[in-house]
């Protein structure tokens, strides 16, 4: 047995072990994007599916997220739990797929570091210099994206549109001539939404959808949160972070400044809403009988900081099927420490110390 079922295996066990102890909860999920660190989300979702009382009212997503999340929406509707799981298992072999027919491959010296990077690669130098001189309207003027094709063979977007899809989806891009965020809900999903949601301006063209244009909506929530909050009766919010908050090393070379300042970016916005379920609570706390209708939040989070703060930002665009894998059984590992320490305060209050983490 290898090491990747020795994980199932672990994690399944457990889930076996302690079934019996953990009664029906629900819980919203908020989803972060980050390339194909977005493997790490489908372990984490791959190993909450493993929960037969544990069910999703709303699932809020940017970029990544918002594939996994849409994913996950379409396989719950066909198939139920094991339809989910098999869903995000073929929609990553997909991405793993259409990245094996490009250029950007690790080479034998990055995968011998262990990084997933793909700092050795000629194809990724090359790639990055273009991208810092041209714009995608110049180097990609027919805006092709292997995604797309990706996103069509994984999902039937009537399957969520339809009454039977069991979460309500909100898909976050930003709006480009605005600057405001743009939320998708189930009604008005599409692959071109999810596409938007994912459009990095420096890789790819503007979304246009109804004669706006829209660029990854990590920009502006990253995702946001307010839609569970004024969308689903659930208090109980999950966040997945794949985007490290804090670092202790200064970056020094101009690909560890670009990529920090991306994080810093795509946080702020999930920074300022902590802020305000913070202050919200601290009101409801201080006087219960005068918090009229504000609703109180119970925030989660899983996330395995040292792991992300070790990867480059090269190995966001490194799909190799080994790399995503790991990543994976990295994230059901952590939400498989999550469950067992946490399931049962689902519910009842938060597992995050909100102040300490975001504020």
């Amino acid at each position: 047995m290898n090491k990747h079922a020795d994980v199932r295996k672990t994690t399944a066990d457990s889930t076996a072990a302690a079934s019996h102890e953990r009664g029906p909860r629900m819980i919203n999920l908020a989803l972060q994007g980050g390339g194909a660190h977005g493997a790490f989300t489908w372990g984490v979702l791959d190993r909450l599916l493993d929960e037969p009382n544990l069910s999703f009212e709303g699932i809020v997503a940017t970029s990544a997220g918002a594939m996994n999340a849409t994913v996950l929406a379409y396989g719950l509707a066909e198939g139920g739990r094991s339809g989910a799981q098999t869903a995000l298992a073929s929609f990553w072999r997909r991405v793993s797929h259409a990245a094996a027919s490009g250029p950007l491959q690790p080479t034998i010296f990055d995968k011998i570091t262990g990084s997933r990077a793909l700092e050795f690669s000629p194809a990724f130098m090359m790639f990055d210099m273009v991208t810092r001189l041209m714009s995608p309207y110049q180097f990609n003027p027919f805006n092709f994206n292997p995604l797309r094709q990706v996103l069509e063979q994984s999902i039937d977007m009537d399957a969520i549109r339809m009454a039977r899809c069991p979460v309500k989806l909100s898909i976050c891009a930003t709006n480009v001539r605005t600057g405001k965020v743009k939320v998708f809900g189930n009604d008005e999903l599409s692959i071109e939404a999810v596409m938007a949601s994912a459009c990095l301006p420096f890789l790819f063209q503007a979304v246009e959808i109804d004669g706006e244009f829209y660029w990854d909506g990590g920009y502006m929530g990253n995702p946001a949160i307010f839609p569970l909050i004024y969308g689903c009766d659930t208090p109980d919010v999950l966040i997945v972070h794949i985007n490290p908050i804090e670092r202790t090393a200064v970056p020094r070379t101009a690909p560890e400044i670009l990529n920090r300042i991306n994080e810093i970016s795509f946080n702020s916005s999930l920074l300022r809403e902590m802020r305000a379920v913070a202050f919200v609570t601290d009101l409801i706390d201080a006087s219960p009988e005068r918090s009229g209708n504000l609703k109180r939040i119970f925030v989660h989070g899983i996330a395995d900081d040292e792991t992300m703060k070790s990867l480059s930002v090269s190995s966001k665009l490194n799909a190799d099927w080994g790399a995503l894998v790991d990543l994976r059984d990295r994230g059901r590992e952590c939400a498989d420490m999550w469950l067992l320490a946490n399931y049962q305060d689902i519910g009842k209050r938060s597992t995050v110390d909100i102040r300490e983490r975001y504020l």
